[in-house]
């Protein structure tokens, strides 16, 4: 199983892009700071930066709504990859192929934020990929 849920702060707005062609798709990424549990030495607070990519609506909401510093929670996959940079040289890629998306915290709590008066997909604040939509997915 392959099941990734994570809740952190975007670290800067998302970078949406859309596909070439007859319909078009919206492709949005972004990366996630979360906390971790503990302190270092110091005491400062510690983070992972997690890479995260959304597809389709899950795109749109995030070219909408989310911006730097809006808190979020995510479900999703894990998705390993590689390609040869200009040098020839193997780069290795991981992130995380976002599923659902909802807000963390309350509009008030960051009051630059503009919410939808209801969740994007209904009412319950997830955005959802249809069963079997991701196997058509140009990363898979």
């Amino acid at each position: 199983m392959n099941k990734v849920i994570l809740m952190g702060r975007l670290t800067r707005d998302p970078e949406v892009r859309y596909t070439q062609g007859n319909e078009p798709m919206a492709i949005a990424r972004y990366t996630l700071a979360v906390d971790r549990r503990g302190r270092k030495d110091g005491g400062e607070a510690t983070a992972d930066f997690i890479q995260c990519v959304a597809f389709r609506n899950n795109a749109e909401f995030a070219e909408k709504y989310l911006r730097q510093g809006t808190k979020i929670a995510i479900t999703g996959r894990i998705q390993t990859g590689s390609y040869n940079d200009r040098e020839g040289r193997k780069v290795y890629t991981t992130e995380v192929v976002v599923e659902e998306a909802e807000f963390a915290e309350s509009k008030n709590k960051n009051s630059n934020q503009q919410e939808p008066p209801t969740g994007p997909a209904g009412g319950d604040g997830f955005m959802n990929i249809p069963e079997g939509a991701d196997d058509q997915l140009p990363f898979n």
